[in-house]
């Protein structure tokens, strides 16, 4: 309950600031589509309102466009380039040299790398020999 006063007390201020926000981001898009919009009307693509006037000639539907996508594989592929082959050799010659340590000792570790550098001898041969034939 406040007394009736002839003077006037101070009240607290209060802080209120309003923020500006600046998105560098949103600022770009909308400079950047500023830009195409009116390259378009240039072309004769867009009507000066906005509206679109051949654009509808130029491209099919986007519907049922990424329902179809399967991922960007290349046409070239090898099978050792496919990471899931790569980690599906290792886990299986980690395998192999877990039991075969067991069952036969260190010297398996030894033959799984003579076996490596033979593998690896032969399929860098076979690239090399790829590779010299595209040349020709």
């Amino acid at each position: 309950m406040k007394f009736p006063s002839i003077f006037r007390t101070a009240a607290p201020m209060r802080f209120d600031i309003k923020p500006r926000y600046y998105d560098p981001i949103k600022e770009e898009i909308a400079e950047r589509t500023a830009r195409i919009k009116k390259e378009l009307e240039e072309e004769g693509v867009l009507d000066p309102d906005g509206n679109e006037a051949q654009a509808r000639s130029y491209g099919g539907g986007i519907r049922g466009a990424f329902s179809q996508y399967r991922g960007i594989k290349p046409k070239n592929q090898s099978m050792f380039s496919s990471t899931a082959m790569i980690r599906t050799l290792l886990f299986f010659g980690m395998i192999i040299a877990a039991f075969g340590y067991i069952y036969i000792g260190p010297q398996i570790l030894e033959y799984l790398l003579y076996a490596a550098l033979v593998l690896g001898g032969f399929y860098y041969l076979s690239r090399f020999l790829k590779r010299g034939r595209k040349d020709d």
